[in-house]
């Protein structure tokens, strides 16, 4: 049973979300599009399943801890399994059930990010594939939070509590058991994959 107070931050978040966002980011998108086609995939933190629907695989579930993005992404999605989560609990999938986990821009939001990458893993076939997306930070960050200050760079309300650079993704990735097979930058994101 899923705890309605506990991913009531996240509905909030997603009722301010418009209806139709319009289609995801192109260099998103065309990382999904890009991934080979697999047996089972698993879309960890789907939001409104716009993502979702570019995955190429005989087998699709979209997960989330939101009802609210649930409730679009069932909207859209057709022959999909959609599973509601809970924040910072254990994935109710078993083990090595997925071919390909997708988790776009999802990570810098997780409070218990050790977690989820565990649980990611977890469910991963052994080969598995993650497929990660997150915002890009770098020195530039860093110079220009001197330059402006840290309430300029950072708004408060915002909904990110993990800030990435390439370096310390990988190195997240390799404690966790990952291999990385890819690390790429475009248009202020990180694109990776990963393996079991």
């Amino acid at each position: 049973m899923i705890n309605p107070m506990a991913s009531r931050f996240d509905d909030e978040i997603w009722e301010l979300v418009p209806e139709d966002p319009g289609p995801p980011p192109h260099h998103i998108a065309g990382f999904v599009t890009n991934l080979s086609r697999f047996g089972r995939a698993l879309d960890v933190g789907c939001g409104d399943g716009r993502l979702t629907a570019l995955i190429e695989a005989d087998e699709v579930t979209a997960a989330d801890v939101s009802g609210v993005a649930l409730d679009r992404a069932r909207s859209r999605l057709s022959g999909v399994v959609v599973v509601e989560t809970e924040p910072d609990a254990r994935l109710p999938f078993g083990d090595s059930s997925f071919d390909l986990v997708l988790c776009a821009e999802t990570i810098e939001h997780i409070r218990d990010v050790q977690l989820l990458l565990s649980e990611i893993r977890r469910v991963l076939a052994p080969g598995g594939t993650l497929a990660l997306t997150t915002p890009a930070h770098s020195r530039l960050t860093g110079l220009d939070i001197a330059v402006r200050g840290f309430e300029a760079r950072f708004d408060p309300l915002d909904a990110h509590l993990r800030f990435l650079t390439a370096s310390s993704l990988k190195r997240l990735l390799a404690d966790l058991g990952f291999e990385v097979a890819s690390l790429k930058r475009a248009r202020g994101t990180l694109l990776a994959l990963a393996t079991r």
